[in-house]
């Protein structure tokens, strides 16, 4: 039986998301293809219909990754971002939870193409900051405001990998999160209040 576009379509579309999970879970050198097409519910086989090779996919899936976290991150102002984003539940939902803290280590080792990928994402977590934001207050230049933005990234996906680096029910993971979240919150109420 001949399978439609709209089906194929469909199809890729299941193995890119099924993708961005199991990479969020278990990094990029931690998910075969073959796991990886069963666990989307095809044979491996069929991955090369899909897509040339799997940095191909890991591109694609990252891409996914980081317009699922735009889309959870709408619609909140800047401080409820931080509050989600440095949470013991963001932690804790490593397939689930933002496509940076789970992979900037792999993908600093992958090709360019990836890594390409990876710096569009952080462009568009600096814009949807940016919004959260809104414009530059008085007497601050956009590029002073970029930095702003630039160090309340790096800090939340600092203290995000950190925390998820200890083990589960220690002590300092919660405390990385907790003095980070503060450290941020100061941070932008600093901005918000000037």
């Amino acid at each position: 039986m001949k399978v439609t576009k709209a089906q194929a379509q469909a199809n890729r579309t299941r193995i890119v998301e099924t993708a961005s999970h199991l990479f969020r879970e278990r990094g990029y050198d931690g998910v075969g293809i073959a796991d990886l097409m069963a666990t989307a519910g095809f044979t491996h086989g069929g991955f090369y219909k899909h897509f040339s090779s799997k940095a191909d996919l890991m591109a694609q899936a990252a891409t996914c990754g980081f317009a699922q976290g735009a889309a959870r991150a709408e619609g909140l102002d800047a401080p409820a971002f931080v509050n989600h984003y440095l949470s013991r539940a963001h932690r804790d939902a490593l397939s689930e939870g933002c496509t940076m803290a789970a992979l900037c280590g792999d993908a600093a080792r992958q090709p360019e193409s990836i890594r390409t990928v990876f710096a569009t994402g952080v462009e568009s977590m600096l814009e949807i900051l940016a919004n959260q934001l809104g414009a530059p207050e008085d007497g601050m230049c956009e590029a002073d405001l970029r930095a702003r933005r630039i160090e309340v990234i790096a800090q939340v996906v600092g203290a995000m990998v950190l925390s998820r680096a200890c083990p589960d029910d220690s002590p300092l993971a919660d405390e990385i999160l907790d003095v980070c979240r503060a450290a941020a919150l100061s941070r932008l109420s600093s901005r918000l209040d000037a």
